[in-house]
Parts: C-alpha cells; sequence; structure tokens
C-alpha cells in the first residue's frame, strides 16, 4: 500500500529536561557494571544529548564516557577509543552498549589498576526528557525546506533530524519521511539526506548542511 502523502510539515521544537537516574561510577570498573544495567534512554542522552546543551565552544569529546574518562580518569587511549565511537553507524542503542563494552572490558583486562583506580569525579549517569512543542509554522511543499530551514532554531533541527531516528520507521529523520510521502519524486535527495552523519558535527553546521543541500536541490543545482 502506497504511503499517505502528508499535506504539510508540522515544524516542532524541543526543549531538554535531564534527569537523574541514580547510578554513579567512581571507577572505569564501576562505569562498565553500570553500563551493563543503566535503561537504554541513559546511553542516548550521554551521546546525543549534549548538542543541546550551550557550550562557548566546541565539545572536545562527542559523547560523555569519552570525556569523562580523559579528563577523570585521565585515560587519553581509552577516551580516543571510545569517542571513535558513531552512534549513526549502530544498527540500536544496545548495539552502543555492546561496543562501549568490549572496548572497556579490553582496558580492564589489560591493566589491573584500571580496575580501581578513583577518578578525579564520578561519572553520574543521567537520561533526558524532550519537551515538545508546536511552533505553529507548516510547510505545505518540499520546495519551502529551502527557505525555512536556516530559520528554524538548533534544537528544532535537533527534533527533526536526530532525535526523529529513535521514533520513525527505518530510523528516518522527519525531513526524509515527508519527503517519501510523495513516492519516488524526491528519492535522491532522500539519499543525499541519509549520508549525513549529525554526530561529530554541531546543530549549527548540521543546519548550514542541510541549508545548502536543499537551497541547491531546489534551485536545480548540485548539491
Amino acid at each position: 500500500m502506497e504511503k499517505e502523502k502528508a499535506l504539510f510539515f508540522a515544524v516542532k521544537d524541543c526543549a531538554l529536561i535531564t534527569i537523574a537516574t541514580g547510578r554513579k561510577a567512581v571507577n572505569l570498573a564501576e562505569l562498565r557494571d553500570n553500563l551493563q544495567l543503566v535503561n537504554t534512554a541513559s546511553i542516548y542522552h550521554h551521546f546525543w544529548g549534549g548538542l543541546l546543551v550551550p557550550r562557548f565552544e566546541e565539545r572536545e569529546f562527542h559523547n560523555d564516557f569519552a570525556g569523562w574518562v580523559r579528563h577523570s580518569l585521565r585515560e587519553p587511549e581509552l577516551a580516543e577509543r571510545l569517542a571513535a565511537i558513531d552512534p549513526g553507524e549502530a544498527e540500536n542503542v544496545e548495539a552502543i552498549r555492546q561496543e562501549l563494552l568490549e572496548i572497556i572490558e579490553e582496558c580492564l583486562e589489560q591493566s589491573e589498576n584500571a580496575h580501581w583506580m578513583p577518578a578525579a569525579r564520578q561519572f553520574e549517569f543521567l537520561r533526558g526528557q524532550l519537551v515538545v512543542f508546536d511552533t505553529h509554522r507548516r510547510l505545505e511543499k518540499p520546495a519551502d525546506l529551502a527557505e525555512q530551514i536556516p530559520k528554524m532554531s538548533t534544537s528544532s533541527i535537533f527534533y527533526h533530524f536526530i532525535d526523529a531516528r529513535s521514533r520513525m520507521p527505518e530510523s528516518s529523520d522527519d525531513f526524509r519521511f515527508w519527503l517519501t510521502g510523495y513516492g519516488a519524486e524526491y528519492q535522491d535527495l532522500c539519499a543525499k539526506l541519509a549520508a549525513i552523519d549529525p554526530f561529530f558535527s554541531s546543530l549549527s553546521q548540521i543546519r548550514q548542511e542541510l541549508a545548502e543541500l536543499f537551497s541547491a536541490y531546489f534551485a536545480g543545482g548540485v548539491a
């Protein structure tokens, strides 16, 4: 059955509320033990939530686990390995959990000291709750994306392009889901959107990349 075409695209925005899980770690062994049990929502938050936290400078590490290992445990090599994990390439959050555990287990096996060496500060497992609200802006046709993307807030970009992947079929973002309602007409544009990896960029950089893509596409240029 052909997917029904949506009449318009409703632009949403969001805000992040951070919630404590009660789980904490003071060394690498405790980090591993908690990673085995913590809800996937917490792992998701420690990879993606940082994008929504206002910062004066770019993040040194793109997930909280790598940052804590580098600055609190002072394990730069392990931190680099954890920082290289790209959640966009993982099948789901459980796969990310397993990749984290495999890397940490290998480190623990190689160094007895790593089990008990105390961190300068403890790691607190958090989870995020998105509060979503309607901006009351509506896009009536795909070409409107070229004009409207630059006007969207970075948190709106997060909601539609990143968070959507956790709730949409086949890990699609909201833009691709809307465009597929037009059948094969925008298949090539959807392929270009799917090729964008948002994890190692800031939200403003992602917005710029999307704006350039839509502008070139709907102007008849080459994106």
